[in-house]
């Protein structure tokens, strides 16, 4: 659209001073020749120009391009400088600006360069005056300058355009990425937990022929798949930015931990909450999440902490049990039924966010410590 309308203004502009050159007292025949022959030059290059542009091979043509506008810009300068050709001013004008528009710099200076000389020449031959000598040239310069304001705010405008589809892609990269990582953290534990149980009901039927332990552990892989839906339903809603604020969504993991394990679970708040960003408050979420699942399998039946804690510089999450003997130094390495990736998908989580991630033995307990700045 502003492409045709600058077409559209040129194609004016080139007929005002049409009529105006055909319409005014002519000055003598050498001078008329020279103004037809400027104004056929630019009715000739604008005509071959408008439709070029909006050719597929437009940019083979484009080599043509400063000889055509430096036709222009001589001719039309040449005949500014006759007497009574100043309308043609107008027209060495508008070349200047495409000049410096669509040429690189040098070969738009050298081209603009060649109308002011052959201007200011023709103006000093024919004893034109100042304003021919001087004004006229200084009119195409900021042609020129006008010109090469116009090409750089294009090319910002293409470099925007650019810079706006890399983010495009780049957040696109950004979201399956975090989708992916739901799908990890929800459905491959479910499921691998689910698969863990069908092996051990099969077990229990074709190796002790216990049907009702089989009863039992089908039950419990049941419940389990329920779990597994529910979570899948919550992550979906932290996808959607659903989700119940930290301290809450934290209690009630407590609570389904406790009441599904049989094992006590604490949970407590220190300082003042707030509110996180999602991607922070989802990342201490599935921490809290992973950390309980890990105590499950290596520590049954032994108490879990959950502490959350707000200072003015950060969000701390800390999960602890104790280890399961004293005399034991190191737990063995956290994995989950999924194939031990859950707390390094945890890591990747808070690295994103600037956070850190550590996991180790202290003082008798297992201590897991997710922090996320403020």
């Amino acid at each position: 659209m502003l492409r045709s309308v600058n077409f559209a203004v040129r194609a004016a502009l080139l007929l005002i001073v049409g009529v105006v050159v055909f319409t005014s007292r002519w000055p003598g025949a050498p001078y008329v020749a020279v103004e037809i022959a400027a104004l056929a030059v630019a009715t000739g290059v604008l005509a071959v120009r408008v439709p070029s542009h909006w050719l597929a091979s437009a940019h083979k043509h484009a080599v043509l391009d400063p000889y055509a506008l430096g036709l222009v810009v001589v001719t039309c300068g040449v005949a500014s400088a006759t007497p009574r050709g100043g309308t043609f001013n107008i027209l060495s004008f508008l070349a200047a600006v495409a000049v410096g528009s669509d040429l690189d710099f040098n070969i738009g200076l050298a081209v603009a360069g060649l109308g002011i000389v052959a201007t200011a020449a023709t103006g000093l031959t024919l004893g034109a005056g100042a304003a021919v000598i001087v004004g006229y040239p200084i009119v195409q310069v900021l042609g020129f300058v006008f010109g090469r304001n116009l090409r750089a705010n294009r090319l910002y405008a293409q470099q925007a355009d650019q810079l706006s589809e890399q983010q495009a892609r780049a957040a696109a990269l950004d979201e399956r990425a975090r989708i992916a990582r739901e799908i990890h953290d929800v459905l491959a534990h479910s499921l691998g937990a689910l698969g863990l149980q069908i092996q051990l009901a099969r077990a229990v039927l074709t190796d002790q022929h216990d049907q009702d332990r089989a009863v039992e552990v089908l039950e419990q892989a049941q419940r389990m798949a329920n779990e597994g839906l529910n979570e899948t339903r919550r992550a979906v809603q932290a996808l959607r930015g659903e989700t119940l604020p930290l301290p809450e969504g934290l209690a009630e993991l407590s609570a389904n931990h406790q009441c599904r394990q049989s094992t006590r679970v604490t949970f407590d708040v220190s300082g003042e909450p707030r509110a996180l960003s999602p991607d922070a408050e989802l990342a201490l979420s599935r921490t809290a999440q992973e950390a309980l699942v890990n105590s499950a399998k290596h520590a049954p039946q032994e108490p879990v902490t959950v502490h959350l804690d707000y200072t003015d510089t950060d969000t701390t999450l800390s999960v602890s049990n104790p280890l399961r003997t004293k005399s034991t130094p190191q737990r063995p390495r956290l994995t989950t039924v999924n194939g031990g990736y859950g707390l390094a998908g945890m890591h990747e989580r808070l690295l994103l966010l600037d956070g850190t991630l550590s996991a180790g033995s202290s003082a008798d307990n297992w201590v897991v410590t997710a922090k996320v700045p403020q």
